[in-house]
């Protein structure tokens, strides 16, 4: 896993295997004086090929080393109801905060159920 950007309002870790990109998941900073320890969690991807490998799993633990690093203690993120990933989430210790139905659009144009989760770092 290597550090690929590292900004004042974004965090981008990227996991590879020889040259392949195999996996990424971003971490946005709160600007907001009153958001000065929180940080949203996006876009975490794994090839579909490199899935069931624990490569989400890593990439989620060093985001959130990464988050401990830049003062941040609030985590939150959002997935779509009942996708694998918030089952991940929820076995990381991401404590669902409640839903928004039709939060989501796919690519084929409908509308999905939004969980809001959030884990709190010691």
């Amino acid at each position: 896993m290597v550090s690929a950007l590292q900004g004042t309002q974004r965090i981008l870790l990227i996991a590879g295997e020889g040259q392949d990109l195999i996996g990424t998941v971003q971490l946005d900073l709160a600007g907001r004086p009153n958001g000065s320890h929180r940080a949203e969690v996006a876009k975490l991807m794994v090839h579909s090929s490199h899935r069931g490998k624990g490569i989400a799993k890593a990439l989620m633990n060093a985001i959130e080393q990464e988050a401990g690093l830049a003062g941040r203690t609030t985590l939150i993120l959002d997935t779509r109801a009942g996708d694998p990933s918030e089952h991940l989430y929820a076995k990381l210790g991401y404590t669902r905060a409640g839903t928004i139905p039709e939060y989501a659009r796919s690519s084929d144009g409908s509308l999905h159920t939004t969980v809001f989760m959030y884990k709190l770092l010691k």
